[in-house]
């Protein structure tokens, strides 16, 4: 039940950050990676989120930033930076790296 909340809380977000009749923007599916790759390596609550920007790596290699915070089973809360690498040119996932910091800003 919980996924079915973020996921629809995710659209949201996009929704109202995309200008009137766009699309989705280009960061949304590596938002939604993002926050299923936490929701599963953390098993807690993603209480909110946040896109930081892209970063062009290399030319077959680029970063979508994304800042979670989280409320553990146990009640602690804490900030997560997900950074999900890909390849631009074919939108192939690399890799999923995550850093942990307690604060929000």
């Amino acid at each position: 039940m919980r996924k079915f909340y973020m996921t629809a809380l995710l659209a949201i977000v996009f929704t109202l950050n995309s200008p009137v009749g766009s699309a989705a923007p280009d960061y949304a599916k590596w938002g939604v990676i993002a926050v299923k790759a936490a929701q599963q390596k953390y098993n807690a609550e993603i209480i909110d989120y946040k896109h930081v920007g892209r970063t062009q790596i290399k030319p077959t290699l680029a970063e979508e930033k994304f800042k979670l915070w989280i409320r553990s089973k146990t009640g602690r809360e804490f900030g997560v930076f997900v950074m999900v690498r890909f390849d631009p040119s074919d939108d192939q996932l690399q890799t999923i790296l995550f850093s942990e910091t307690d604060q929000w800003r």
